[in-house]
């Protein structure tokens, strides 16, 4: 007669059955899940092990439990680290609720893939009720599936109810944002479980509506709890207030979990140090220190350490809830009219773009997950200035780990806000840092609040350890036309104040304790190269022209009217690319035809019926996403959807820039170019649009150009020359991509120069396939203002020079010192180097 305590596991995979103990995870191996038995699977279709049903199956696809009649909880995880292959090799045949037979099929699976892509293809099979199993008898040796009995349990008596967890009080948690990358899976699922047991309290874990036991792994996963989500604990009993106070700030911090903070376990092992990250760059020079170029110039001064007050914050509140939310939303919207103020101060130095940075922290402001956090810490009795530091200062902890480093930027944003409202709610005004007259201010980062307030009568510079050059700090400092540094060497905040230092912003260093006449020698030049700008700029209306001969067109790169009506005055041929994001910004609804329409008017007649109007469709994506052009989270977003992208997959938004376009073409000389263009069929599908809008208005056809950024575009340049009328180099993303390096890298950026020869190569093969085809090539990144680069690019046939606005009188002036038959000579040698200093030195020793 069959015993109803004993439960005969059968294999649910063939293979060698390998005890727990020997699973290369010590949460298995330790039995914190529960106790068990693992397989070396040698098939693909994991099998029910008994009769039961479907309690939990992960979204990931890799994990499984089934009930028993008698409640025995079995989990079977498919190899180890699988949760972060994201359900890719797993198709599951069951689904929650399903009743299953033994050797029934619930999950199949790419072994080969899993084995490649996971740490390791063992399957664990585990009671995670193991309190309920008074004895495990595994087996060994190979087993078969839906054939093989692999483990024996003999269950306990009766589960007896917990009559301490009946009685005592209740306790709830203030709202907890679960930090883990990849959510609450197994593994610090299991953690928590095992710390929830040491209490007699009954602890749950709720997400919204659905409550878990947070004694239960299985009923844990159950809930699904991702990246971001908002949880609470309840407890009841005894040792609730406990139970509460211990989990609660291991839950903040990750359980343990792989990229959070360690927590506490049975065993813990030391960090190899094998997995040091390598050492940041750094200077053998004690007089140098190396950072990374922010916003070009050159400064000299003093240097002046800026040290941000830390604000004390008392966490009981000294009123109640409804006090303390009132005195957060008045702080909340003192903060908002303090943002609007600083838009309207940009607006008015027609900086609508830099204004956008401060748009976006008032929508920071309004984060419905910040304020929830705050909400919930004010009604566990919290004062307002802890529950706002708390939750703002989560946030930014978790985007400054992201790996995408345009994101993780934006940490210094978040506490730029939080800060602004916590001065407001403590009114704590931050010590007044008046900078000495010539000061270079060095600071660990400075906020965008800072920067775009800081005094340019005395402040000549600034470098920060943290940050990089696509930081909101460092445009604010371009717009600006302060010098600025990035990611500089720790050691700079060691510098006394009054050390005389020579910042370069252009090559991302500053040298130390300079000669007297050495600052004398760099005034004198300033000096001098202020002359020559005046110079320059009485002759800029006249033509760029070699001295042999060969004319170059020059023009300008702008991001909205303003610098359309520069264009005239700086001696501009006219323009190479207008970046048309500026009309999406700063909205909640994207424009219509009519006011694009209004707007690529109004440029066009502000630079007169001769000059060229190069207008880009919009250039967005999840690096740089719009309010109301949602973009799904990309796990990397340069190479996700962006650019024509976009425009392809939204292609409301695209016809209706095209439209605008079309009608502005008919008050100048006007032509569109489409960004990130890998495919032909990208192209050709664009154009199909254009053409169709053309023909439904009835409009002139235009010019049409692509911006050969994608590696992709250059190499198939021959064909995409014979689709197009004009092609645009834009040499910044051309960089990153061929050299596969962010340009907006801490570490990595000064290694990102165009003038690497790779890039030089891919120059010369576009300009000669679009010469082959009578198409002319211009070059609209950042190597085209570059002195150093215009002989070179010359040299390769280029025949546009797209331009920062500033540096158009002095390029035009430059061209007119060459000789055509020396460029072209030039750059022949550059193709031959190795690497990008190799080419400057060699453009530096043919200066004239």
């Amino acid at each position: 007669m069959t015993n109803p305590n004993v439960i005969t596991l059968i294999a649910p995979l063939s293979g060698p059955l390998v005890p727990l103990e020997r699973v290369p995870d010590p949460v298995f191996a330790q039995k914190m899940v529960g106790d068990g038995i693992s397989i070396d699977p040698l098939d693909q279709c994991l099998r029910a092990p008994c009769d039961g049903q479907i309690v939990q199956l992960h979204s990931a696809g890799h994990a499984v439990t089934v009930a028993t009649s008698q409640g025995i909880e079995v989990l079977m995880h498919i190899g180890l680290d699988t949760v972060n292959l994201k359900g890719q090799g797993f198709s599951s045949t069951v689904k929650m609720g399903d009743v299953v037979k033994t050797g029934d099929p619930l999950i199949e699976f790419d072994a080969d893939y899993v084995a490649t892509h996971a740490k390791s293809l063992l399957t664990q099979i585990v009671i995670t009720n193991s309190d309920r199993v008074a004895a495990f008898a595994p087996r060994s040796g190979n087993v078969a599936a839906g054939k093989s009995a692999i483990l024996e349990l003999t269950l306990t008596g009766a589960a007896q109810a917990n009559t301490d967890a009946d009685a005592g009080k209740t306790v709830t948690s203030e709202a907890i944002l679960i930090p883990n990358p990849t959510g609450l899976h197994a593994r610090p699922a299991a953690v928590l479980a095992n710390l929830a047991k040491k209490f007699k309290a009954d602890v749950r874990l709720q997400k919204g509506d659905q409550v878990a036991n947070a004694k239960s792994v299985v009923s844990i996963m159950g809930l699904e709890i991702g990246n971001g989500d908002k949880v609470t604990l309840i407890a009841k009993g005894d040792d609730a207030d406990a139970a509460v106070e211990t989990l609660t700030p291991l839950l903040w911090e990750g359980l343990g979990d792989e990229g959070c903070k360690p927590a506490p376990a049975p065993a813990s092992f030391e960090p190899s140090p094998g997995n040091a990250p390598a050492p940041r760059a750094r200077s053998e020079d004690p007089n140098l220190l190396i950072g990374v170029a922010a916003s070009p110039g050159l400064a000299v001064g003093e240097v002046f350490q800026i040290r941000h007050q830390e604000i004390q914050v008392n966490e009981s509140a000294a009123g109640t809830p409804q006090q303390e939310r009132d005195r957060l939303d008045r702080a909340v919207d003192q903060g908002r009219a303090q943002l609007e103020a600083l838009q309207a101060s940009l607006h008015g130095q027609r900086a609508a773009d830099k204004a956008a940075i401060f748009a976006a922290h008032q929508e920071l402001l309004d984060d419905p997950d910040l304020l929830d956090i705050a909400h919930s810490a004010l009604a566990k009795g919290k004062s307002a200035e802890f529950a706002w530091h708390r939750a703002f200062s989560t946030h930014a902890d978790r985007l400054a780990s992201l790996r995408n480093e345009l994101l993780a930027a934006r940490a210094n944003d978040l506490r730029d806000v939080g800060r602004r409202v916590l001065t407001l709610l403590t009114g704590v005004e931050p010590e007044r840092q008046t900078p000495p007259t010539n000061a270079i201010l060095v600071a660990e980062e400075l906020s965008p609040s800072d920067t775009a307030s800081l005094d340019r009568s005395r402040v000549r510079g600034f470098c920060t350890t943290l940050g990089g050059a696509t930081s909101h700090v460092a445009i604010l400092a371009r717009s600006l036309d302060i010098p600025a540094v990035a990611g500089i060497e720790p050691r700079a905040l060691e510098l006394a104040n009054g050390t005389p230092v020579v910042l370069d912003g252009g090559k991302g260093i500053v040298r130390l304790n300079p000669s007297p006449e050495e600052i004398t020698r760099i005034r004198e030049t300033q000096e001098r190269m202020a002359a020559r700008r005046k110079a320059e700029l009485e002759v800029a209306h006249e033509p760029a022209i070699t001295l042999d001969g060969h004319r170059m067109e020059v023009v300008g790169n702008i991001g909205g009217l303003a610098e359309a009506e520069q264009i005239a005055g700086l001696g501009g041929e006219g323009v190479g690319l207008l970046r048309s994001e500026f009309v999406f910004l700063e909205r909640s609804s994207a424009p219509s035809e009519d006011e694009q329409f209004e707007i690529y008017k109004a440029i066009v007649e502000a630079l007169g019926p001769d000059r060229p109007l190069i207008i880009r469709t919009l250039d967005v994506g999840g690096d740089k996403p719009l309010v109301y052009l949602p973009i799904p989270k990309e796990e990397n977003p340069f190479l996700g959807e962006r650019g024509l992208r976009i425009g392809l997959d939204r292609p409301e938004i695209l016809r209706l820039q095209l439209r605008a376009i079309l009608r502005a073409a008919a008050y100048g000389k006007v032509r569109v170019m489409f960004p990130m263009v890998g495919l032909l069929s990208e192209l050709r599908d664009a154009k199909a649009m254009l053409e169709e809008e053309r023909q439904r208005l009835n409009a002139a056809p235009i010019e049409t150009g692509i911006m050969v950024e994608i590696p992709a575009a250059a190499i198939m340049a021959a064909q995409f020359a014979r689709e197009v009328d004009f092609f645009s180099i834009g040499t910044n993303d051309l960089t990153q991509y061929t050299l596969a390096m962010d340009r907006g890298h801490p570490k990595l950026a000064p290694k990102v120069d165009g003038l690497n020869p790779s890039i030089l190569r891919l120059i010369a093969w576009t300009v000669k396939a679009a010469h082959d085809e009578g198409k002319w090539v211009g070059v609209c990144g950042g190597i085209a203002s570059d002195p150093q680069a215009v002989p070179l690019l010359i040299g390769l046939g280029v025949d546009e020079l797209s331009v920062s606005l500033p540096t158009i009188p002095s390029i035009k002036a430059q061209i007119r010192t060459l000789w055509l038959h020396e460029c072209q000579e030039l750059a022949q040698r550059a193709l031959a180097l190795e690497t990008a200093a190799e080419v400057r030195m060699a453009t530096s020793a043919s200066a004239p």
